[in-house]
Formats: C-alpha cells, sequence, structure tokens
C-alpha cells in the first residue's frame, strides 16, 4: 500500500537532479541550514526507500507464509521477519544515501551558502587557491571513508546473525 502511495513521487524526485531544484531550495529556504538539511534529506531519501523496497521484496514468501501458520500478527510479521529480511538491503541503501549526502552538501555548500567547506572551496576557486581546494576535496574523502567505515561497522554487528555476512566477518 504504501508502495502505491509513494512510489510515482518517489520516482519523479529521483528523475530530477540535484543543481536543477537547487534554485527552487534557495528561493524557498535561503541560504543557510534549512535549505542544506532539505537537499540532503532529498538525496538520501531515495536510495534509501529504492532499497528498502527492493529487500522487503526479496523476502522468501515462504517465510511470510510461515507467519500466518504460526498466528503471529501484523506487527510481530514485521518485527521478526519483515525488517530481518530487508536489513541487508537497508543497510546497503545506507552507505549509498551516505555517499548521496555528501554530494548533496557538496552541491549546497558550493552553490548556495554563506559557510562550510564548499564555500571554502569555492572562495579557493575565486583566488585560485589550489592547495585549498584540494584540502577541501581530501578532507571530504576522509569523512566519506569514516561514514563508509561506521556503516560497515554497522552491518557487521546488526547481520551477525545472517550466514553470509557471518562467514564475511569471521
Amino acid at each position: 500500500m504504501a508502495e502505491a502511495v509513494l512510489d510515482r513521487s518517489i520516482q519523479m524526485i529521483r528523475a530530477v537532479p540535484f543543481l536543477a531544484i537547487l534554485p527552487l531550495v534557495i528561493v524557498w529556504f535561503g541560504i543557510g541550514e534549512a535549505g542544506k538539511i532539505f537537499l540532503i534529506s532529498l538525496g538520501t531519501a531515495v536510495p534509501l526507500y529504492l532499497t528498502t523496497v527492493l529487500g522487503i521484496r526479496q523476502i522468501d514468501p515462504k517465510l511470510l507464509e510461515m507467519t500466518d501458520v504460526v498466528g503471529l500478527g501484523r506487527a510481530a510479521r514485521i518485527r521478526w521477519v519483515v525488517l530481518p529480511g530487508a536489513l541487508p538491503s537497508i543497510l546497503g541503501g545506507l552507505r549509498l544515501s551516505l555517499t548521496a549526502a555528501w554530494l548533496a552538501l557538496v552541491i549546497a555548500e558550493t552553490l548556495g551558502a554563506d559557510a562550510g567547506l564548499g564555500f571554502m572551496a569555492t572562495n579557493a576557486r575565486e583566488f585560485l587557491q589550489t592547495d585549498v581546494i584540494v584540502l577541501v576535496v581530501l578532507i571530504y574523502a576522509v569523512i566519506g571513508i569514516l561514514c563508509d567505515l561506521v556503516t560497515r561497522l554497522l552491518e557487521r554487528r546488526l547481520l551477525r546473525w545472517h550466514p553470509t555476512y557471518a562467514r564475511l566477518t569471521a
């Protein structure tokens, strides 16, 4: 039911590039944190939604049938079968979303901010300070690697029970 309500809208949002919506975001929110948060939310929601839907679709129908046989209610079915079954895809979507978050943040700070790393890189471009631009790129890379590391640690911790992930971490 949620897919029927949300899917078309989310697919339309997915088709619009960040740069195309940025002027509208600046008009709506001005130059500041609210616009950045909006762009990051927009950029991260789509990959997380798509991978979550994929993870739910890939749950073995026999497991769902078993929940009917044992008499699990809707909440218990979601808690014990749907969420654990979709968790690998959800965590994969989280990794993709973190990448999209950095992309959105760079775009927002570069074109419509009065502070931040992107703003610093834009100012450095204006004054031909390539060392500052390279430093900003390296900082973004380090932060991106750290975010990916945290997500991998989450995968390792939350998916210990999963046979495929248990073999990878052993």
